[in-house]
């Protein structure tokens, strides 16, 4: 084959990736989001939450996703791709046609190195910025979520061990009337309490602080060997406990590699937080070096000649793959959080593997 056909070949094949590439990072996409449909369909219908935010919910989880979903995708579109031409001949005529192993190889290699620079600049700034938005607005929504649960005349649990029942509510403005509640939180001895009147009182703008319920008019009843009655004019009860300085900053998903890299620079007295610094760094270089590797490997099973593997479906065996991967990945990231292994060592070794399965897959196919 001349040279001119190999190029065309090339672009053949590079162009036939493309397609796949989108379809199977919307359907990484869509499988994402289902694990996600019991969570969203409970804010929609439990807590009231408008549509307009559950989009904004689901946007950022997209976006925090998508450096992992980048090599999944590109994954299922080299096998797609490559066990379609193999099973129509295609990769038998143009090896038969003097068509050189680079040729082949090279447009699943010029796609996964768009794709990981793109993976790249993803897990780097736009996933971590993703990932910090939506714990902001989960946090808000956890501070409103109490105004939205409970409802005139019906016992409303999940408080933190506590049930609190009240005669009237007015959800807009988080008012509610002849307020009962039953505290557990004290362990054998628990509280109950009686008011007139309470307002719920978030702090949508300061997400992860505590969230109050100021009672006004009641009385604290306690009984252990002895009743204890206790009458306020005004009392808090806490929703949820204030987080401290480090759960209030952000977390080391939500920090850009160069947040990631000027922490790891200080001086940290958590070994364990230094750790978990460290995996996130070089996690973020992995997941963006995996776009190689799927590629390869995607190329070596891709071209077999054996019809009926190449009939047995891309996707079977691209979950298959990527399953395997995780697993490793999940282990080896566990590791490197809990100091068995460097956190270098650990996190860079499941790319390690797979690169040699594709390299081994690549010479078995093509010798």
């Amino acid at each position: 084959m001349s040279i001119f056909n190999g190029k065309k070949a090339a672009q053949y094949i590079f162009f036939e990736m493309l397609p796949s590439f989108i379809l199977g990072l919307l359907v990484f996409v869509s499988i994402i989001l289902m694990f996600q449909v019991l969570r969203l369909t409970e804010f929609a219908l439990v807590h009231g939450v408008a549509m307009k935010t559950i989009a904004e919910i689901i946007g950022y989880v997209i976006i925090s996703m998508l450096p992992i979903l980048f090599p999944m995708a590109l994954l299922f579109s080299v096998l797609l791709t490559y066990g379609r031409l193999s099973q129509d001949s295609e990769i038998v005529a143009m090896k038969a046609s003097g068509l050189p192993m680079g040729t082949l190889l090279l447009p699943a290699l010029v796609l996964a190195t768009l794709v990981g620079v793109i993976s790249a600049q993803m897990s780097f700034n736009i996933a971590p910025w993703g990932n910090r938005q939506f714990e902001v607005l989960y946090s808000r929504l956890a501070n409103t979520k109490a105004a939205a649960i409970i409802k005139e005349g019906t016992f409303a649990e999940g408080f933190f061990d506590m049930v609190i029942y009240a005669n009237e509510v007015n959800t807009d403005k988080g008012l509610l009337k002849k307020v009962f509640i039953y505290d557990e939180k004290n362990g054998d001895v628990p509280l109950t309490i009686i008011a007139k009147a309470g307002e719920i009182v978030p702090d949508p703008s300061r997400p992860g602080h505590e969230i109050l319920l100021q009672l006004n008019q009641g009385e604290i009843h306690r009984q252990a060997k002895t009743h204890t009655k206790i009458s306020f004019d005004t009392y808090d009860v806490r929703f949820s406990e204030p987080q401290n300085i480090e759960e209030k900053a952000k977390s080391p998903p939500s920090l850009t590699l160069e947040e990631v890299r000027n922490r790891l620079k200080e001086d940290i007295k958590d070994k364990e937080v230094r750790r978990t610094l460290q995996s996130e760094y070089h996690k973020r270089w992995a997941i963006s070096v995996l776009c190689i590797v799927f590629a390869m490997i995607g190329v070596g099973l891709g071209t077999t000649t054996n019809r009926r593997a190449a009939k047995a479906g891309g996707m079977i065996l691209c979950i298959g793959i990527i399953i395997f991967y995780w697993i490793l990945y999940v282990a080896a990231e566990g590791a490197a959080r809990s100091g068995t292994l460097p956190a270098a060592l650990a996190i860079w070794t499941p790319n390690v593997l797979f690169a040699a399965l594709g390299v081994e897959t690549l010479r078995r196919n093509w010798n």
